[in-house]
């Protein structure tokens, strides 16, 4: 079972857990929570969806060469309502998302919004786990919203 838990809001960004089997796996940073979609800046809505490997779009051509023989497609979220071509991808910011989730190892809160840190080290770890999800039948992924407020103390 794949899971993407919703934790924290802020001013443009989401910041989520990914649980596989129960056992999280790393940080999410996603767009802002809207209740109409802007294009590009807008996470998916909670759902479940089938999670594959794309290995015809646009991203999988900049990912094969950096990821050599373990790149098999791009991590793809289907049949989201109004989204298409929806990737697990790396990147650090918000303004990185386009409204796709993005992995991470830490987190920080610079200013209004979150952002992931090591997103290559997480997408490198957590990758090989998902294709073998999908492999074995079980791309499925469940996203929810359990959100709270954030607070370092």
């Amino acid at each position: 079972m794949i899971e993407l838990v919703r934790v924290y809001s802020a001013e443009n960004s989401t910041l989520s857990h990914l649980y596989i089997d129960g056992l999280f796996a790393c940080y999410i940073l996603e767009d802002k929570i809207r209740s109409s979609k802007v294009f590009g800046k807008t996470c998916i809505p909670e759902g479940n969806y089938p999670l594959e490997l794309n290995s015809t779009a646009g991203m999988n051509s900049q990912y094969a060469p950096k990821f050599g023989r373990r790149h098999q497609g791009m991590l793809e979220i289907r049949k989201i309502p109004d989204f298409s071509l929806v990737f697990f991808h790396i990147g650090n910011y918000h303004s990185d998302t386009k409204g796709c989730p993005l992995m991470g190892s830490y987190f920080r809160k610079e200013g209004q919004d979150f952002m992931v840190v090591q997103s290559a080290l997480a997408y490198k770890t957590w990758y090989p786990v998902l294709v073998e999800k999908i492999r074995m039948g079980s791309g499925r992924i469940k996203i929810v919203n359990r959100l709270k407020e954030f607070n370092y103390d």
